[in-house]
This record gives C-alpha cells, structure tokens and sequence, in this order.
C-alpha cells in the first residue's frame, strides 16, 4: 500500500469515527470492535485461511512420506516429547 493510500484511508476513518462520535451506542460497538482488532493483531498463533491451508497440506505430505511420530500406548505428551527430541 502506498503513503497516498495509506493517508487517505486514515483521513476517511477519522472522517468516519467523527461522524459517530456523538452517537454513544455506536461508539459503544466501535470500541468494543477496535479492541478486538487489537487482540487479534497481537494473537501469535493467527494465520490466514492460505496459511492454514498450506500447514495442512505441508502435515499431509509429511504423513505420506512417513515423516510422522505416533505416541505410544501410555506414554504421556513429555515423554513423548523426549523421545522425538522435542
């Protein structure tokens, strides 16, 4: 994205939030909304449907090449994790 399209985008959001900032219920649901963006941008294990996709094709190719472990019968997740060298 360009600064020019980056700059209006921002004009037209403050264009935006100072349409509805005299309107406290929709400032209400804006808030809530921005704070969830925010949680969103800060969530690492967040991916995009391409990337999602992508990890289960990657772990599908994996499998048909053997490259898998399977845990044993009553072994737990750390010894498990031991044993792979994980």
């Amino acid at each position: 994205m360009t600064a020019i399209q980056l700059n209006a985008m921002n004009v037209q959001l403050w264009q935006n939030i100072g349409t509805i900032a005299d309107n406290e219920p929709l400032m209400k649901r804006l808030s809530k909304y921005v704070a969830r963006l925010v949680k969103a941008k800060d969530d690492p294990t967040l991916m995009t449907k391409e990337e999602f996709y992508a990890k289960i094709e990657k772990a599908e190719e994996d499998y048909r090449q053997g490259k898998t472990f399977a845990m044993l019968p009553g072994e737990n997740y750390m010894d498990f994790r031991k044993r792979i060298g994980r």
